[in-house]
């Protein structure tokens, strides 16, 4: 199962989600407006499944026309732990979403943007398939190994998280490394490029943010 995430970020190209939306049997994918998100969802034509959080960024109108089509509301407590954004991947995870698509989840206040990057880090999504896509870029952790698909040209940024990543590997980047220490804080990870259509990531220890910018778009 398949899952699609609408945050409540800035959302400036609703049309460009709309091959992603389309992209396999609909009755495989669950949408899901983390509160506010829902007006971007509604701009790219899409019907929540769940509107999740406190709704304290929901419209009485998009609610209204949510509702009228089927969108079920889960709300909670303006005084609770998580974001909305939180509960909404707590609850694709939950329902057993094994690949999800975080969309709206960058720009505007800097610190919802670093919480909701880091939220790829959730206990519960570990072993997922989770992505943030916004426009041409997509990112992702890299726990363990993994493989990178895009074209050649494209920029790869390898960024550790929590602490030192041990033993980093690459094939396909330009800059390989070779059981390298990639060290929390140093920038030396950052803007690498894909020499082919895929390239290889692995990670002895520790975790890798990867950020893919494709040339073409995606």
């Amino acid at each position: 199962m398949r899952a699609i995430i609408f945050a409540n970020g800035e959302f400036p190209n609703p049309r460009g989600v709309k091959d992603l939306l389309l992209s396999g049997d609909r009755d495989d994918v669950a949408i899901i407006a983390a509160d506010g998100g829902t007006h971007h969802a509604l701009a790219a034509g899409a019907i929540p499944d769940i509107i999740i959080g406190d709704l304290d960024s929901l419209s009485p109108e998009a609610r209204t026309r949510a509702e009228a089509a089927g969108a079920q509301i889960i709300r909670f407590s303006p005084r609770k732990d998580e974001t909305d954004l939180e509960l909404a991947l707590l609850h694709a995870a939950h329902s057993g979403a094994t690949e999800i698509t975080i969309l709206s989840a960058l720009g505007g206040r800097l610190d919802q943007t670093l919480a909701n990057v880091l939220l790829l880090a959730l206990p519960e999504l570990r072993g997922l398939d989770v992505r943030i896509v916004e426009g041409a870029q997509e990112a992702f952790l890299i726990q363990g190994e993994t493989t990178i698909t895009g074209q050649p040209g494209d920029t790869v940024s390898l960024i550790p998280l929590g602490g030192d990543a041990e033993g980093v590997m690459t094939d396909g980047l330009e800059w390989s490394l070779d059981e390298d220490v990639l060290r929390f804080g140093p920038a030396r990870g950052v803007s690498n490029v894909l020499t082919a259509p895929q390239a290889r990531v692995r990670v002895r220890r520790g975790t890798l943010l990867c950020v893919v910018i494709h040339r073409s778009g995606k």
